[in-house]
C-alpha cells in the first residue's frame, strides 16, 4: 500500500503563486511517473502536469509557462510551482503516482486532493 500526503493549497489573489507538494510513502520499489491533476466544479478531472523518472515533463496547454513540475526522488516527493495564477486555475488539485511496488507490481494511487482558490 502507498500513502500520498499533499500540502500547499490555499487562497491566493490573481497573479499570485502557490507551491504544492505531494510525498509518497509505503511499499515502493520505484515511482515511475508523478503527476498533478485538477478538477473544477462541474468539470472533469484533467491532467495539469506530469514528470517521469528521467525528469521528462509534460504540461496542459493552459498552464505552460506558468506552472513547473519537479520531483525529488530521494524524498519520493513531487512539487508543482504555480505562478501567475488565474481565477480559472481554481480547482481541487490531486497528486497521482504510478509506481512499481516492492513486489514488482505496477500500481496507481491518488492523493486526497488540495483546494486551490484564486480570487481577489
Amino acid at each position: 500500500q502507498v500513502q500520498l500526503v499533499e500540502s500547499g493549497g490555499g487562497l491566493v489573489q490573481p497573479g499570485g503563486s502557490l507551491r504544492l507538494s505531494c510525498a509518497a510513502s509505503g511499499s515502493i520499489f520505484r515511482i515511475n511517473v508523478m503527476g498533478w491533476y485538477r478538477q473544477a466544479p462541474g468539470k472533469q478531472r484533467e491532467l495539469v502536469a506530469g514528470i517521469d523518472i528521467a525528469g521528462s515533463t509534460n504540461y496542459a496547454d493552459s498552464v505552460k509557462g506558468r506552472f513547473t513540475i519537479s520531483r525529488d526522488n530521494a524524498k519520493n516527493t513531487v512539487y508543482l510551482q504555480m505562478n501567475s495564477l488565474k481565477p480559472e486555475d481554481t480547482a481541487v488539485y490531486f497528486c497521482n503516482v504510478d509506481i512499481t511496488s516492492r513486489w514488482y507490481v505496477r500500481e496507481n494511487y491518488w492523493g486526497q486532493g488540495t483546494q486551490v482558490t484564486v480570487s481577489s
